[in-house]
């Protein structure tokens, strides 16, 4: 096995139950889109994910993602202002709030169903 040197990246792959529609709505958000085909790459900040035109309900709606950011209030005041359910068709994002777990986030949920915890960044 080759050692590994820490240039290593992994990208989890969502389902889209409409690919055209979940790749306007991830533009939406402002991920940037890198890589446009059979299959669309999206990053945000450090970390990317590769969109697929591929659905399977059951596993879609148990998908999630964590995205962390400094500024929780900044990207609520950004995901309010698309209006995303009207936009997309999708389930209302819910504010932040403090989790017992002690972490502040809001849920976003793309059109697939993934649930999307943007959660601000702990000092700790």
């Amino acid at each position: 096995m080759a050692a590994l040197d820490g240039n290593e990246t992994a990208r989890p792959f969502l389902p889209a139950r409409d690919f055209a529609v979940s790749r306007a709505f991830y533009e939406a958000l402002g991920f940037e889109k890198l890589f446009d085909g059979e299959i669309a790459i999206f990053s945000v900040g450090r970390s990317e994910f590769i969109l697929q035109n591929y659905y399977v309900e059951a596993w879609a709606s148990n998908f999630m993602m964590q995205l962390l950011v400094d500024d929780l209030d900044g990207w609520w005041a950004h995901i309010e202002a698309l209006d995303l359910p009207a936009a997309f068709g999708v389930a209302a994002p819910r504010a932040p709030a403090m989790q017992p777990w002690g972490m502040r986030v809001a849920y976003v949920f793309d059109p697939a169903g993934v649930l999307w915890h943007v959660a601000e960044r702990r000092a700790d």
